[in-house]
């Protein structure tokens, strides 16, 4: 790892040295600004202690978040599916009338 991949992120008051090609650095300072935000805020709430427990419940909130957006972002090819097989069955249908 080369000098010019390295980008230091700071998280929950940790510092962590990242390879990371030049053109994603913008990217990856912004993902570890929202991680430590929401790693702040689990702390905040203060039921949860230790670091690798606030991490975990961090990512398991991002996948979460992550699955519905893809499960709504689905939701009109599904939609589409039905429309068009209920145009087929409406043509199977007419032509049996």
């Amino acid at each position: 790892m080369t000098d010019s991949n390295r980008v230091y992120v700071n998280i929950l008051d940790k510092d962590y040295q990242i390879a990371c090609p030049a053109e994603e650095r913008d990217a990856l300072h912004r993902a570890a600004e929202e991680l430590d935000e929401r790693m702040r805020a689990i702390r905040n709430t203060g039921s949860i202690i230790g670091l690798e427990r606030i991490a975990v419940m961090a990512a398991l909130n991002l996948c979460h978040e992550l699955q519905q957006q893809r499960k709504n972002t689905a939701k009109p090819n599904d939609a589409e599916s039905i429309s068009r097989m209920m145009q087929k069955i409406d043509k199977v249908l007419t032509s049996h009338e």
